[in-house]
């Protein structure tokens, strides 16, 4: 493993035109500390873990100083929020530091998140605070943990700098590590600005860093945007699956390799609930976690405007049309796993929607449910009264549960391995908001051992771990329903 200073940057993205970004340096953190360091994260860029105990891998990260090798730049972009469209966006409050080769050869972009302003800040102050460096942090473990493509978390770096959003906060900055932090915006701000030569160079670019096979072919571009959709299409199934609702489905917050990235205001469904909204901004609830999906859709779209100097009419067509199919095959096939079925019958989408709407109108617990449906008893004239005490209505359940005991049978369920299937896939462990609440509360407070016991947690969500049951319990009160802002 290396040491910091033997970090092996490739910075291809500093090698494209000036019009791309802007270059220069962070502004150094005050007093930075380390809050959180991710090991995990570090294997995957080669780094010796002991470097986090240095005092340079703080100032390094704090801004203080860079990387040997670091060519820091603000990525320009451009995007939709809310529907409308924003003419320029960018790196306001982040720095590419370089990309860093991983001892398997793997690119990873070191993104420093809280670096002070840039020229895309809008008169702000290019600072993030330690609660939503705290979030971002561990949700993007969290999702990780549950299978889900997403970027990464290296480490939090904490400040004494006070920063004002709805209060005064301290200042923190967060090293996001990502394969690309290309987006559907940056590819709309150059076709906005009728600059084809630079969409093609993107498109190009992107191609040959994580498409390569689709190089110099006479249909690259299709291909590629092709798979740009059906990688949508796939991480919003599991989003749904998953129960997650990302917040803040702006254009710009779409990774053109289909990650989930720039975690806000998001939360995991705790009473079922199709049309939860995570964001207090969204009055509309154009971002409801059942409007996820459309969504996805409509961004593709719009990214199919910024290609189409690149694409014709009917390769655009025809890539869109692969998103509904993509969508709903991946999730059916994650919903089948969720109730353990091995096989697929025709019925299955009738009987996960006849679940969900129980779900929602016993505002049952949509994680809870499912860990629990994995000790489901067979064999006739069992109760499952574990199950059935969680609906308004047991009766309702013991409806659908007949139906899911013959679907069962058809295909010769043996329960041992059913519930090792469901135990793999529906997770005992998430992050709920409250969870991230307490572990920002103390934080705040300088005790940090709670964002690494949640670390730990996360990475494996699918363990019994022994002792920690309080974790996977509903949210009190007060953590029910909470809605939160892009801030947060």
């Amino acid at each position: 493993m290396a040491k910091l200073h033997e970090l092996r940057f490739d910075n291809t993205y500093a090698r494209l035109p000036p019009a791309f970004y802007s270059k220069l340096a962070p502004t150094p953190l005050a007093e930075p500390h380390l809050v959180s360091f991710n090991p995990a994260a570090a294997e995957l860029i080669g780094l010796d873990a002991s470097e986090a105990e240095r005092p340079e891998f703080v100032e390094a990260f704090g801004g203080k100083s860079l990387p040997r090798g670091a060519e820091p730049l603000a990525m320009l972009y451009a995007g939709h929020q809310f529907g409308a469209y924003v003419p320029q966006l960018g790196d306001g409050r982040a720095i590419l530091l370089g990309e860093v080769r991983g001892p398997a050869g793997d690119k990873w972009d070191l993104h420093l998140k809280g670096s002070g302003p840039t020229p895309y800040s809008r008169g702000f102050d290019g600072r993030a605070v330690l609660r939503s460096t705290v979030r971002e942090y561990l949700c993007g473990e969290a999702l990780h943990g549950l299978g889900v493509p997403t970027t990464r978390a290296l480490c939090i770096v904490g400040s004494s700098e006070p920063v004002v959003r709805e209060r005064v906060e301290s200042a923190a900055a967060l090293v996001r590590l990502s394969p690309s932090h290309v987006r559907f915006g940056t590819f709309e701000v150059f076709h906005r600005r009728a600059q084809h030569a630079h969409v093609r160079q993107l498109a190009d670019y992107v191609i040959g860093q994580h498409f390569p096979e689709l190089s110099g072919l006479p249909d690259g571009h299709a291909r590629f945007f092709s798979e740009v959709a059906t990688r949508t299409a796939r991480l919003i199934a599991m989003w749904q699956a998953h129960g997650f609702a990302h917040g803040v489905m702006n254009t710009d917050n779409m990774s053109i390799l289909g990650l989930t990235i720039d975690y806000g205001p998001f939360g995991f469904i705790d009473d079922f609930d199709p049309g939860y909204v995570c964001n207090h901004s969204d009055y509309a609830g154009r971002y409801a976690f059942d409007q996820q999906p459309a969504v996805g859709l409509w961004n593709l779209t719009r990214l199919a405007e910024a290609l189409s100097t690149l694409l014709a009419p009917e390769q655009i067509e025809s890539a869109l049309q692969l998103y509904p199919a993509a969508f709903a095959n991946a999730y059916a096939d994650l919903m089948r796993r969720k109730l353990g079925l091995r096989e697929e019958r025709p019925a299955d989408a009738q009987l996960v929607a006849r679940l969900l709407e129980l779900l929602q109108r016993g505002h049952v617990d949509y994680p809870r449910f499912f860990r629990a449906l994995g000790d489901f008893q067979e064999a006739p004239g069992a109760t499952n009264e574990t199950l059935r005490v969680m609906f308004d209505s047991p009766a309702d359940f013991d409806a659908w549960a007949a139906d899911y005991r013959a679907r069962l049978s058809e295909e010769r369920s043996e329960p041992a391995a059913r519930k090792a299937l469901m135990d793999s896939v529906n997770p005992k462990y998430v992050l709920r908001n409250y969870l991230a609440q307490n572990a920002i509360t103390r934080a705040e407070g300088r005790d940090y051992s709670e964002i690494q016991r949640l670390l730990e947690l996360l990475s494996d969500p699918f363990a019994e771990h022994p002792g920690m049951e309080d974790y996977a319990a509903p949210p009190p009160a007060w953590g029910r329903g909470l809605v939160l802002s892009c801030s947060s």
